[in-house]
């Protein structure tokens, strides 16, 4: 067997929730394992500070259905062609806030947030954007960002509940290091809770966008 791959064209979707005001700083968003992007914009829109704030949520390309209710849900990447699929992404991502910017006035500070599978994708695309920052919930920074790449990232909030069996305590240790190592402003939260979007990490993330704008 010969195996070879092939660049093609696809369509993704994003889902946008318009700001208290305009033009406004963006807030970006990537969701978990087999969600839709609906989910992620219901976590924006949780965050009280965020109502000032022009929130965008990418769905994955790689959609499929939920077995159970039928419901398309979506992931980032499998480990097949792990590479391509993250280059794709970052093309996909980068095409989706020149079309957002198009549509909404917006202004600086750009955030970008994930949680779970697409705490990965908010690293990367805040790396390659240089943004002012991330909110990361219950996912760890992805491996092949390099320390030059993740010294783009201006600033960072790393949340994890006590109870996360996915994202460990000592991952969590291991990734507030290395964004300090980067040169990364880090805060962290610990709550007490398992692998979810709680009210701490709505709280904690509500302080962070506070710190970003006047």
């Amino acid at each position: 067997m010969i195996e070879r791959t092939i660049a093609t064209t696809t369509h993704g979707r994003f889902v946008v929730a318009p700001a208290s005001r305009s033009p406004a700083p963006l807030l970006v968003g990537f969701h978990g394992y087999a969600e839709p992007a609906e989910a992620m914009l219901e976590r924006l829109r949780s965050i009280p500070a965020a109502e000032r704030w022009l929130r965008v949520s990418i769905q994955g390309l790689n959609r499929f259905y939920q077995r159970r209710t039928g419901e398309v849900i979506a992931g980032w990447m499998t480990r097949q062609d792990r590479e391509l699929a993250i280059a794709d992404n970052l093309a996909y991502v980068a095409a989706v806030l020149d079309a957002v910017s198009r549509e909404w006035p917006t202004t600086a500070p750009t955030i970008f947030s994930g949680f779970s599978q697409g705490v990965a994708m908010a690293f990367r695309a805040a790396a390659a954007a240089g943004a002012n920052g991330v909110i990361a919930a219950g996912g760890d920074v992805p491996p092949e960002i390099s320390r030059d790449r993740l010294a783009a990232v201006e600033s960072a909030l790393l949340c994890r509940g006590t109870r996360d069996e996915w994202y460990t305590a000592k991952t969590f240790a291991a990734d507030r290091q290395r964004l300090s190592d980067s040169g990364v402003t880090v805060t962290t939260l610990e709550f007490d809770g398992g692998h979810e979007w709680s009210g701490d990490v709505i709280a904690a993330a509500s302080r962070f966008l506070e710190g970003h704008i006047a």
